[in-house]
């Protein structure tokens, strides 16, 4: 699991690294073993106030493409530093009038065991033509879950955000505490000797 303190430093980079033209402003940095998925806030493109819905998709598609495009070289060269210091691929996206691309990222494979009632919920959605395969639908399963549950795992994931900051204030058993242990333990052991000997 990756620590508050590892999510925030790596945030941190990333705000002091990026080119301060990259972006208008850092929207999101997420961290998991894999990957690292930097996404940034870019300009509306400027639209007539009637523009219709489908002039105003083709705009932003527009835009992003643009954008994409135009900063390869800069976000590559940012991704070799980041992958180099925190040993995971990075991922780029934007989020432009409301709307959010993510450009090509990670797809980890996760290794599962189902037993017979949970195999037959995903041959279920195969047979339905939701998904082509078990693991497709196993993903679908898993987005369905994370757009149901946002409120219960945000709670969790701050519920184990707090447990990280306990266990950091715990005591921390050093050398020095483990010596003097030791030096109070001999010291008790010479004055069961001499009362022995008494």
């Amino acid at each position: 699991m990756i620590t508050t303190e590892q999510r925030e430093q790596t945030r941190g980079w990333f705000a002091g690294r990026l080119p301060d033209d990259l972006f208008e402003s850092l929207t999101e940095v997420t961290v998991d073993r894999e990957e690292i998925t930097v996404v940034g806030r870019i300009p509306e493109p400027r639209l007539a106030e009637d523009a219709s819905d489908a002039e105003r998709e083709a705009a932003l598609q527009a835009r992003v493409q643009e954008f994409r495009e135009r900063t390869r070289d800069d976000r590559v060269a940012v991704a070799r530093e980041a992958e180099h210091r925190f040993r995971r691929k990075v991922s780029w996206g934007v989020e432009c009038g409301g709307e959010r691309a993510l450009f090509t990222h990670v797809a980890a494979p996760v290794m599962t065991r189902l037993r017979q009632p949970e195999r037959q919920v995903l041959d279920t959605l195969i047979a339905a033509g939701v998904a082509r395969s078990r693991s497709d639908a196993l993903a679908w399963c898993v987005r369905l879950v994370q757009r149901h549950t946002d409120d219960w795992l945000t709670e969790l994931r701050d519920s184990l955000a707090h447990v990280e900051r306990v266990r950091a204030q715990g005591p921390d058993a050093g050398p020095q505490d483990a010596a003097a242990g030791e030096g109070g333990e001999r010291e008790g052991r010479q004055e069961e000797r001499g009362e022995r000997e008494q």
